[in-house]
C-alpha cells in the first residue's frame, strides 16, 4: 500500500459536509502525545489551552473546516472503567468542542450488536474511508492509513459511525 493515497488534510480539504471520525481504541501511544501525556499522568494536568503550541493547528483546521460548512463530529468507543489515556482524552476534549467538533462516548458494553469495521477511521462526506493503522502498544504503524472508496466499506464504516453515534453520550454528559 502506497502512502502517496491522499492523507487526512487532502481528505479533510475535499470535504464537502461532513468529516466523521470513529475510534475504538483505549490507549494510543502516538510520538506527538507522549510528552503530553506523561506530564498529565504525573500532574494530572493536560494542556487545554486552544493556543498553545500542542492545539493551535488542530484548532485552526477545524475552525476552517466548520465555518465552510462541514460537520466534525468524533466518537469514541471505550471499556469501563476507562483506561488513563481515555481519562487524558477526555480532559484535552475541551479544546475538540472549541475548535468546532462534536464529541460522544459510548461504553464498549453497549456497542456489541453494532457491526464494526477493523480499525478506526475518518468517514468524508460517507463516501471516502481513511482507516488509520495502529501497532498493538498504539502507536503508528506501516502503512500508517488506508483509503478506500468502496461502496460498501463506506457504507459499513458510516453505518457504524451513526450507529455509535445514536448511542452515545454527548461530552458534557459524560463523566469519567
Amino acid at each position: 500500500m502506497s502512502q502517496s493515497e491522499p492523507g487526512f488534510d487532502e481528505l479533510l480539504a475535499a470535504a464537502e459536509s461532513s468529516a466523521v471520525h470513529l475510534e475504538m481504541r483505549d490507549a494510543y501511544g502516538v510520538g506527538d502525545e507522549v510528552e503530553d501525556f506523561e506530564n498529565w499522568k504525573r500532574t494530572g494536568q493536560r494542556d487545554a489551552d486552544p493556543a498553545s503550541e500542542y492545539w493551535s493547528p488542530w484548532v485552526q483546521l477545524v475552525q476552517r473546516t466548520v465555518a465552510r460548512g462541514v460537520a466534525i463530529r468524533r466518537a469514541r468507543i471505550v471499556s469501563e472503567p476507562v483506561t488513563d489515556y481515555i481519562r487524558y482524552e477526555h480532559a484535552g476534549t475541551v479544546v475538540n468542542l472549541y475548535a468546532g467538533e462534536q464529541v460522544r462516548w459510548l461504553p464498549r458494553r453497549l456497542a456489541s450488536d453494532i457491526a464494526l469495521p477493523g480499525n478506526g477511521c475518518w468517514v468524508f462526506d460517507g463516501e471516502t474511508v481513511l482507516f488509520n493503522h495502529f501497532s498493538g502498544e498504539g502507536n503508528w504503524s506501516e502503512p500508517t492509513w488506508e483509503v478506500r472508496t468502496e461502496r460498501a466499506v463506506a457504507r459499513l464504516a458510516s453505518a457504524a459511525f451513526e450507529a455509535v453515534w445514536e448511542r452515545g453520550v454527548p461530552h458534557e454528559k459524560y463523566s469519567i
